[in-house]
Parts: C-alpha cells; sequence; structure tokens
C-alpha cells in the first residue's frame, strides 16, 4: 500500500513539475496564437496557428519588416509588420516604400501587385499626415498589414508602444501544409 501512495505522489509531483514548467515557457517564450482576420494576407491566412516568441524582443529590438504580435486594446492582439523603426521617416508614393529617402522593395506584397486592377495596393501616405511627426517616436513602431486595402494599422491607429509588443511571429505550424518559420 505504501508502495503505491509513494508511486502515486512521484507521478503527482511529476505532472505538477511539468505543468509549471510548461506554464513558465509560455508565459515568458513561447505563446500559441491564431491568426483572426484578412489584415496579413497573403503571408498569413485567417485560422493560421503560430508560435509567439517573446524572449526575441528581451534581448533585442524588433527589426524591420518582422512579423510582430502586440496589444492593440485591452482585449485584442494584433499581428503585423514592422515597417517603421524609432527614428524612422516613412513614406509611400506610387505604391513603393520609402524608408528615410530610400526605396525599399516589399516581394511579400507582389502576388497582391500583379492581381490589381483599380489603383494601388497603398495609398500615397507620409508620416507627418498620419502621427503628426515626420518621424517614428522613439520607443515606438511603425506597423503595417500586408492586405494593404484591408488592414487596421499604424494608418489607423497610430504608431505602437514597442513595450506593447508581445513578441516576434516566428513559426505557422498550422495547417501543416503552410508550416515554415517566418
Amino acid at each position: 500500500m505504501t508502495k503505491k501512495k509513494n508511486e502515486l505522489l512521484e507521478w503527482l509531483k511529476a505532472l505538477l513539475i511539468a505543468i509549471a514548467f510548461a506554464a513558465v515557457i509560455r508565459y515568458f517564450f513561447f505563446a500559441p496564437i491564431v491568426v483572426d482576420g484578412i489584415s496579413m494576407m497573403p503571408t498569413l491566412h485567417t485560422q493560421d496557428r503560430m508560435i509567439v516568441n517573446k524572449f526575441s524582443y528581451k534581448i533585442g529590438e524588433p527589426k524591420r519588416f518582422d512579423i510582430v504580435v502586440f496589444h492593440a486594446t485591452v482585449d485584442k492582439d494584433y499581428i503585423k509588420r514592422v515597417i517603421g523603426l524609432p527614428g524612422d521617416k516613412v513614406e509611400y508614393i506610387d505604391d513603393t516604400l520609402y524608408i528615410n529617402g530610400e526605396k525599399y522593395e516589399e516581394p511579400y506584397l507582389d502576388k497582391y501587385k500583379e492581381q490589381l486592377i483599380d489603383g494601388p495596393l497603398t495609398e500615397p501616405f507620409d508620416l507627418e499626415s498620419i502621427i503628426g511627426q515626420s518621424t517614428v517616436p522613439e520607443g515606438h513602431i511603425f506597423v503595417m498589414g500586408d492586405n494593404r486595402r484591408q488592414s487596421k494599422d499604424s494608418r489607423h491607429i497610430g504608431v505602437v508602444p514597442i513595450s506593447e509588443v508581445m513578441g516576434k511571429a516566428s513559426l505557422v505550424y498550422w495547417p501543416i501544409s503552410n508550416f515554415r518559420f517566418e
């Protein structure tokens, strides 16, 4: 009887340790998310399942073109692409991205641009007209969805404080046919 009791206690301890370990990993390092909406198409599709690397920005900063998850409101997280970093001057002219006056290619938009028949994918803008400043403020990033016509992003909600960024969306794991690292 005592042997069975000890074995049960050992199993219970192992289970509690495993649950605690999983909770720490999820809270501090990685978290699963489900893409909700079409704002990141064609890169990400609604119902894609991803892993957010929370640790990456604890030791570093977001990089241009990273796909990040951030707290947009108290109850809603958004997933978007980093376009502008602190101090950057961001503008769109003739459906082309310019950062600090330099033209940037965005190959992830090519699929949408090929399908267009009625104007640009991204309407022209500059930061001054959106946030009232010519550059992205320190401690903030400028984000946009890849589906530029159907994305609520920094053009609508303003720049995002880096402190609100949960992490980098680094792995699509479902559906399995779309498995890839971003």
